[in-house]
């Protein structure tokens, strides 16, 4: 099995409901990771090219730097904890990655930190 994983960092106010409260708006420097998984290689022996990997992701968490995510499709009406973060973001890479890249690999986990030792990882069903 291959691996390759890419990252990216945004800044971002949330404020998640728990147990029925909202807690008060509050930012953080969220720090992301995606791995990509396959057990072959293309014919360049590559399982998907780094930079189209990272500006997939880059697009992705573009949309959510320095903006309160509450305001942000899809949080507007999901819960912004950071495992809806990381689901998320699998969901859309495996959307923008496109079918052709499920042949060679798949998204096997997305790590969302929103603090330092707070990490929330989303591993998606294969397709």
């Amino acid at each position: 099995m291959y691996e390759i994983t890419v990252q990216a960092d945004f800044a971002a106010a949330h404020a998640i409901v728990i147990g029925g409260a909202r807690e008060p708006v509050h930012g953080h420097n969220w720090h992301v990771e995606v791995t990509l998984s396959g057990s072959t290689l293309d014919a360049d022996g590559l399982l998907c090219d780094f930079h189209t990997a990272e500006e997939t992701l880059g697009q992705i968490v573009r949309r959510f730097h320095n903006r309160n995510l509450n305001d942000v499709a899809p949080f507007d009406t999901v819960n912004p904890s950071a495992e809806h973060v990381a689901r998320h973001i699998a969901e859309a890479m495996r959307e923008r990655l496109g079918a052709g890249l499920a042949a060679v690999a798949a998204i096997s986990r997305v790590s969302v930190s929103e603090a330092p030792g707070c990490v929330a990882t989303y591993h998606p069903r294969r397709p």
